[in-house]
């Protein structure tokens, strides 16, 4: 049995965690099986607890662009844990970081450490809710941006009707506040702010989503919110949990060149370590407290080892943009791979891609928001996702998640990854 040790820990697991994991997608449910359970990481490989290796295209879900174990990063966490691991007092590395992060990212003055990408997403909108004094928001569908109540919503009879609770727990109340829109779609959005006058405080949007799958916006898309924006008096939010550092130094506003007023990012900021953060120009931010009356807070914000760690990763990225190009171009090689395969079996498909980030849908419908994402063949891909992990291949385990390449994976492994999927019984 090829994972026996990793389904012995998944039945312990089960008895003390609920389904056995910590976060829904690691479950496998999506695609069948127990998950692995791995026991150790290097540059561009994972290996398991039965001691099998995986080509890795999670990247811990996208901030480990530069690969597992990076030196300097685990130089920086281990010399800063011989000082001590959390003091929730101030400490200068923050302010290292914060001068470096501000520096790379365009249009933002100051920026606010906290724990997670949830967190980060979840202080935005109340910071954008106290600095407007609106209390709705639009948020798209199929874009995910944490756990938070407000972001839990799905569409009713239409991107221009209210939402409903997407997970018990969520009130109507709370519901009520969060407007959907379709992705890609100007329209819908246009329709939201004409029968919603003067109450909408931000439009948040994942600038390329990754949570329906990768899906890049469509030409205009991104320029067109800014301008509705701007013309609504609401605030532009870019949830860069995924794309922030990775797209290129300064994120998708550089790529775009579009100013959001409210930038979120996670964990590359932190090389890896649990840390998200939130940024704007000054005249948002100061509404903060304790400067200002939005009231947000976190006792280990601003940790020293995850700013360590984050700090030897934006300094290498800063001193290293070709890694943007380099990762690009080996996106792009598995990219045609993927395609070249598919299309010599006759399988229907479309592959999206944008940067580091890449997704294979098994449709023939193309893929511009979460409606045409939802069309893929789910069965399709679990023999698929099944085929290439027996290959040595570790993808997300879900239809609906982006692939996250680092810059240690090799074209040899591009080439054992392209090869594996020409062996998949799809």
């Amino acid at each position: 049995m090829l994972y026996k040790r990793s389904s012995e820990l998944f039945a312990q697991a089960k008895k003390v965690l609920p389904g056995g994991v910590n976060s829904p997608v690691r479950a496998f449910n999506a695609v069948g099986g127990d998950p692995i359970f791995i026991k150790e990481a290097k540059g561009a490989y994972l290996y398991d607890a039965d001691g099998r290796r995986y080509i890795d295209y999670i990247a811990s879900w996208g901030p480990l662009i530069l690969g597992h174990a990076y030196p300097p990063v685990i130089e920086a966490v281990v010399e800063r844990a011989h000082k001590g691991t959390s003091f929730g007092i101030p400490t200068e590395v923050e302010i290292r970081i914060a001068e470096l992060a501000v520096k790379m990212v365009p249009h933002i003055d100051k920026i606010r450490f906290v724990n997670s990408g949830t967190e980060a997403c979840m202080s935005a909108i109340r910071l954008a809710r106290g600095y407007t004094g609106r209390e709705k928001i639009i948020k798209f569908v199929g874009c995910y941006h944490g756990h938070a109540d407000a972001f839990l919503i799905e569409a009713g009879s239409g991107g221009a009707t209210f939402g409903s609770p997407n997970s018990p727990g969520v009130t109507q109340g709370t519901a009520k506040d969060t407007l959907l829109a379709n992705y890609n779609d100007l329209t819908s959005v246009k329709t939201l702010f004409e029968a919603n006058p003067e109450q909408i405080a931000a439009v948040i949007i994942e600038p390329v989503a990754g949570n329906m799958g990768c899906v890049p916006p469509a030409e205009g898309f991104l320029e067109g919110l800014r301008k509705l924006c701007t013309e609504n008096g609401a605030l532009l939010i870019f949830d860069e949990v995924m794309t922030g550092f990775r797209l290129a130094k300064g994120g998708a506003q550089e790529v775009f060149g579009i100013a959001a007023d409210i930038v979120t990012f996670g964990k590359v900021i932190g090389g890896g370590l649990p840390v998200g953060a939130f940024a704007a120009r000054a005249e948002v931010m100061d509404h903060l407290a304790p400067d200002g009356p939005v009231y947000q807070a976190g006792t280990l914000s601003g940790n020293p080892l995850a700013m360590s760690a984050g700090l030897a990763m934006l300094t290498a990225l800063n001193e290293h943009p070709e890694v943007f190009d380099s990762l690009a171009k080996k996106t792009a090689y598995l990219h045609k791979g993927f395609d070249k395969v598919l299309n010599e079996a006759g399988i229907p498909h479309q592959i999206n891609s944008f940067g580091s980030m890449l997704t294979p849908f098994f449709t023939d419908t193309p893929v511009m928001d979460f409606a045409t994402s939802a069309k893929s063949d789910t069965e399709r891909f679990k023999r698929y996702f099944h085929g290439m992990l027996a290959g040595g291949v570790y993808l997300p385990p879900s239809g609906f998640e982006s692939y996250f390449l680092n810059d240690a994976l090799t074209y040899d492994d591009l080439d054992q990854t392209i090869d594996a999927l020409r062996k998949c019984k799809l």
